[in-house]
């Protein structure tokens, strides 16, 4: 007798996802309104795209402390454009690659050198041109409820959760906290509790749990827990009963593939981490 196949829920999403990947995505859309800091490509004071890493360094300081505008610069190119950096706003450090002229009897040479420099969103500085900025959008009541099944779900995990009128999701590491913004605010109820399943995904890598950022120290580290959160929310989604949303889902992971410079494969290792997080939360 031919034995039947089990089939692989977690191999089933991955390939969707890749599938997505490969056709094509459409950018991703943030499920709920209210303005936050999106994945947009960073610029310099003029206008100018960073490049490399430092498209990482930024994207991941913009995400973390909620930054809209695009723009980042120096405390003297603030200055100089009539800005004012605010009392006790943080620089983040971005790399600045290039050469000098070294003269030596043989001729001339050019010596690369690497050097850091601290530079501010404009969201930290007061007095920029308009342009600088992207004023926020408040949250709008949609009239979205909640569903009681689903709560029970990610009640029963044990991973705290906050709710305010922060138009933010996050998973706030250090205090050990799931932070959304009010379930009335989502487009749709599936989108509501897709976000939060990628939110205790990312809380599943705390010490008390599986334990995933003990080796967590670059920026590298940081975008590859976010395809494996994501991955973990479409997986749970499935198991849920929520509508997939593969295009969606590979949009994101495909934007911070491209952030990591990696190919596509790096997608399978996270689908490991992925099925550690997703049997952490369904167990």
């Amino acid at each position: 007798m031919q034995q039947t196949k089990k089939f692989n829920l977690r191999q089933h999403v991955t390939d969707q996802i890749i599938k997505a990947m490969e056709a094509g995505t459409p950018p991703w859309r943030q499920p709920w309104t209210g303005s936050t800091a999106l994945p947009r490509l960073p610029l310099r004071h003029n206008g100018e795209a960073y490049r490399g890493i430092n498209i990482l360094v930024l994207w991941a300081s913009a995400h973390a402390q909620g930054f809209g505008s695009a723009k980042w610069m120096t405390y003297r190119q603030a200055a100089e454009l009539g800005g004012q950096v605010r009392k006790g706003e943080k620089a983040t450090r971005s790399a600045f690659y290039g050469t000098f002229e070294d003269k030596n009897g043989d001729g001339h040479e050019r010596i690369p050198f690497l050097r850091c420099n601290a530079v501010f969103n404009a969201d930290q500085i007061d007095g920029l041109p308009e342009a600088f900025y992207i004023r926020p959008a408040p949250p709008q009541d949609l009239g979205t409820k909640t569903d009681a099944r689903l709560m029970s779900f990610f009640d029963a995990t044990g991973i705290a959760r906050k709710t305010s009128s922060n138009p933010r999701a996050y998973y706030d590491t250090e205090r050990d906290f799931v932070h959304m913004p009010p379930v009335e605010t989502f487009h749709s109820t599936a989108a509501y509790f897709a976000t939060l399943g990628h939110e205790c995904a990312h809380a599943t890598g705390h010490s008390s749990r599986l334990d995933r950022f003990a080796n967590n120290e670059s920026r590298e580290d940081y975008a590859f827990d976010e395809l494996v959160a994501e991955l973990a929310s479409a997986m749970l989604g499935d198991h849920l009963g929520l509508p997939p949303a593969f295009d969606q889902n590979a949009a994101y992971i495909e934007t911070w593939i491209n952030a990591m410079r990696a190919d596509q494969s790096v997608i399978f290792k996270a689908a490991a981490e992925a099925e550690r997080a997703f049997d952490f939360l369904t167990n």
